[in-house]
Order: C-alpha cells, then sequence, then structure tokens
C-alpha cells in the first residue's frame, strides 16, 4: 500500500460537503476564510482500496438491484474477527442506511409511542432527536466527570428509573468525551440493562479509531451472555458517510426476528454503492490505512491539547478514541454565549455547541480534529488569538 497522503489539503468547499458547504448558516463562518470543525466525517481521501472498488463499478456502467450478500458478510466477519476478537455468525447481520437509521429501526422494533429511552449524556446528538421524533421520551442519565474525564454513576441513575424505561443506547467508543469503556464498566452497563429490564444497543461506530495504547472491546465480547443490538459501521472508519451504510449485528433469535419484522415492514434494502465501498474497506489494505490514520489523528491530537493547554480557563478531555476533541470553557468565567462567539467570530471556527448532546454539555464546544495538521495547527494559533486576553 502506498503511504497515505494525510497532509494533503483537498477542498471541499462547493461540493455538497455538509461540513464545509453548511457551517456558514449554521454557525456564521464563511467557509472561504473559516475552518470546519463541527460534522464527524474526515477531510481525507478513503484507502485506494475503496477508490478502485467505485472506480470498478463506474467502468461497468449498469447501476441495477444489487443481489448476493456473502462477500460483504464474509468482509464484515473478517474484520470484526481479526480486528476486534469477535466472532459474527455472517446469518446476524442486517444492513441499514447508516446507524442513525439503525437506531431509529431499533426505536421502532423494541419500544412503543410513549415508552422512554436511556441515554447517558452528554452523548451523541442524533440518538435524542430520532427519539423523540418517533415519540419516545428521552431519559437523560447524567455522566460524572472524574480526573477530567467521564465516569458512570450507576447508583445515581437507578433513582432517575420510573420503570416507563425500555431501551438503553451506549455510545462505545463515547462520542463526545472521547472514552474507551473498560471491561467492568460495559459488564456494570449490562447489570443495569438487566436491572430495569433494557433492550441495550450498543453503537460502536468509532470502534477503530483508538488511539495508541488504547483497545475497543465490544459489548458482545465483553458481555457474551448479554442479549445486544450490536452496531458497527465503515463509515466513520474510512470516511465514506456519504455512502448511507451500516451494520446492525444481533446475535439473540429473538431480539433478530423483531428487528427483522421492522426491517421488512420499512423496506429497507441496500446502497450497491455501499456494499461494494465497505467490502472493500474491510480487508488487510484497509485495515493497513486505519493504522496509519489512528497514527496520524494521534498526532494530531497532541498538537490540538498542547495549544488547549496554553490557554487558561479551557480544559480538553483526554482522547482515548474518535478524533473529536470535547472542550470545556467552564474556566474562563465565559457564558456559552460568549465563549462561541469568540470561538464563530474571532477565530472563525465551526465547532459543535455542546448543549445539543444533552445534560452535562453546556459549557463545552466538539472540535473535529480528522483534517490536515496545518489546519489543527491554524486553528489553535486563531483559538489562542481568540482568548489572548486570558493568557
Amino acid at each position: 500500500m502506498t503511504a497515505p497522503n494525510f497532509d494533503e489539503m483537498i477542498d471541499r468547499v462547493g461540493t455538497h460537503s455538509n461540513k464545509w458547504d453548511g457551517m456558514e448558516e449554521r454557525y456564521g463562518v464563511s467557509p472561504q476564510n473559516g475552518i470546519s470543525m463541527w460534522v464527524a466525517d474526515m477531510d481525507f481521501r478513503p484507502p485506494a482500496c475503496v477508490q478502485r472498488a467505485v472506480e470498478s463499478m463506474a467502468e461497468h456502467g449498469v447501476y441495477g438491484y444489487w443481489g448476493g450478500m456473502e462477500e460483504y458478510n464474509a468482509a464484515i466477519a473478517w474484520w470484526m474477527q481479526t480486528r476486534h476478537g469477535w466472532s459474527v455468525d455472517p446469518d446476524w447481520i442486517f444492513t441499514t442506511h447508516g446507524l442513525v437509521n439503525g437506531v431509529a429501526v431499533s426505536i421502532e422494533a423494541y419500544t412503543d409511542p410513549g415508552d422512554a429511552v436511556v441515554l447517558m449524556t452528554p452523548v451523541y446528538h442524533a440518538f435524542a432527536r430520532v427519539t423523540k421524533a418517533a415519540g419516545r421520551e428521552v431519559r437523560e442519565c447524567p455522566l460524572v466527570r472524574e480526573n477530567g474525564r467521564y465516569e458512570m454513576d450507576f447508583d445515581a441513575w437507578d433513582a432517575l428509573m420510573t420503570g416507563n424505561e425500555k431501551m438503553l443506547i451506549l455510545c462505545s467508543p463515547h462520542n463526545p468525551g472521547g472514552r474507551v469503556w473498560t471491561k467492568a464498566e460495559l459488564e456494570a452497563t449490562a447489570a443495569f440493562a438487566r436491572k430495569h429490564g433494557l433492550i441495550l444497543v450498543s453503537d460502536e461506530i468509532h470502534h477503530d479509531l483508538v488511539m495508541p495504547g488504547q483497545t475497543h472491546l465490544p459489548m458482545s465480547v465483553a458481555c457474551p451472555d448479554q442479549p445486544v443490538v450490536m452496531m458497527s459501521a465503515t463509515t466513520k472508519t474510512f470516511n465514506i458517510a456519504g455512502a448511507h451504510i451500516g451494520n446492525v449485528i444481533i446475535s439473540d433469535p429473538a431480539l433478530r426476528a423483531k428487528f427483522a419484522a421492522r426491517m421488512t415492514a420499512l423496506g429497507i434494502s441496500p446502497n450497491s454503492f455501499g456494499i461494494a465501498m465497505a467490502t472493500a474497506a474491510y480487508s488487510p489494505e484497509g485495515a493497513e490505512w486505519v493504522d496509519a490514520l489512528c497514527a496520524y489523528l494521534d498526532g494530531n491530537r497532541k498538537v490540538f491539547d498542547d495549544g488547549i493547554a496554553a490557554i487558561p480557563g479551557l480544559a480538553v478531555m483526554p482522547l482515548e478514541a474518535t478524533y473529536l476533541a470535547w472542550v470545556d470553557f467552564a474556566g474562563t468565567g465565559m457564558s456559552p454565549e460568549e465563549f462561541t462567539a469568540r470561538v464563530e467570530r474571532d477565530a472563525s471556527i465551526a465547532a459543535n455547541h455542546g448543549h445539543t448532546f444533552g445534560a452535562g454539555g453546556e459549557t463545552f464546544l466538539r472540535f473535529n480534529l480528522a483534517t490536515p495538521r496545518a489546519r489543527v495547527e491554524e486553528a489553535v494559533s486563531r483559538l489562542q488569538a481568540a482568548f489572548a486576553d486570558l493568557q
């Protein structure tokens, strides 16, 4: 494999990129001189094996209905076994239009209108969005901060349960906090779900994006006897989110039957380009690319962390996984409106607002570091200038 050039600046403006073309409307930051660090996709091309798969389809030139999932399912099983030590039966795999779609189908399959869904907040904002849109209630269970990182607080969460809760959605690794949950934490999560009669859904879309020295443990490996709806995807790992393809993997027969019934009722079938791209990505060449990517992201993390550390009042959570830096501005004494204005107006950086991730996120902004290092360095310089009066 030719070494990927993650330092290459690729102009995404005017390409229907939500991340770049949508930031001025949402944040008032022009793509002409601003830095987009909000939407969780990368400013990198995927590995060459993925590009070859797309080119092969284009060269053939006929784009009919897709048939035959054997190669795709085998690629998923190979990846999970070799990268995560998880043995997956191809019969357990469902293909959805991304994992937000997978979460939405799960809510429809396992809960009824008026039921509550448990979220460990702050957490990926789409969970609450699709839960509310489906007529379900969100039950926020706030994470606690210990030594600068998030921890679970099951004793406090027990007191929040009303009996109306039917599902728990776990984000593993955690977005936006960047935590890689330990085996003990995963076991405790499974025990909490059993205690309160909750269907456990584990969204593990960031499972390949771990920093050196960290190891992600799939919930089904940590707790093999726990019925769980497992979710994974190539889209985040290989920067092919536009393919809208995800894997929902369910070993438990009863859970699998309910999910299959909803998939059939909703008429969901796979996108042929997504199938081809994912099959190509889950390969030895794709694995080598991911290893290079994680090393590069770790370098970006160090640049960003060092830069934030030089600004009094700002604190970034230790990033164990994902490429999403979670920065707390509480120490500045500023209101969210004030520190956000400095980031957007003075630094011309678009970052996710913390309150959108639920309770506990109000004093934070989330910054996407999956971009060429020169851009991360520029963002750090701009942030230091925007808060220069604190230094």
